[in-house]
């Protein structure tokens, strides 16, 4: 029963990025385009999306439980570090030249776009490289203690 909620989610989702236009990229990057061909119809979307999650969290967060899990799993830390800050530096330029996210190039998948499955395999590989990394950084501080 959680797969199948787990799916309905991301296809409601989907269904709200595709309606909305945001998988795209062209509408995307006019947004990114305030001196010339600029559409703001991205921070309407968000704005929106804020406003649900807002409201969603007040009512989801009064349960003592998820429905399908025994406890809520919200992040703790509250700092900024190299690793969030250079991650979102990344992201952004990279939403910028592609005018994919994630979240919108998944349901444009659909399209058979081929720039869609270009951004998505070099999304894949980027998590790649980003977890060896990772995992290289760890195995190298642990060596040396």
């Amino acid at each position: 029963m959680r797969l199948f909620f787990s799916y309905l989610s991301g296809l409601v989702f989907g269904i709200g990025i595709s309606i909305s236009g945001m998988a795209n990229p062209a509408k995307v990057l006019n947004f990114f385009d305030v001196a010339g061909t600029w559409d703001p119809s991205l921070a309407f979307v968000m704005g929106g999306a804020l406003i649900v999650t807002f409201i969603g969290y007040r009512f989801v967060l009064k349960r003592p439980a998820p429905t399908f899990a025994s406890s809520f799993q919200l992040p703790t830390r509250r700092d900024l570090d190299l690793p969030l800050l250079g991650g979102s530096a990344v992201f952004g330029i990279g939403w910028g030249i592609a005018g994919f996210c994630p979240g919108g190039a998944l349901p444009a998948l659909g399209t058979g776009n081929p720039n869609v499955f270009i951004f998505t395999a070099a999304l894949l590989a980027g998590i790649l490289a980003a977890k060896l990394v990772q995992a290289a950084i760890a195995n190298r501080a642990q060596a040396q203690a």
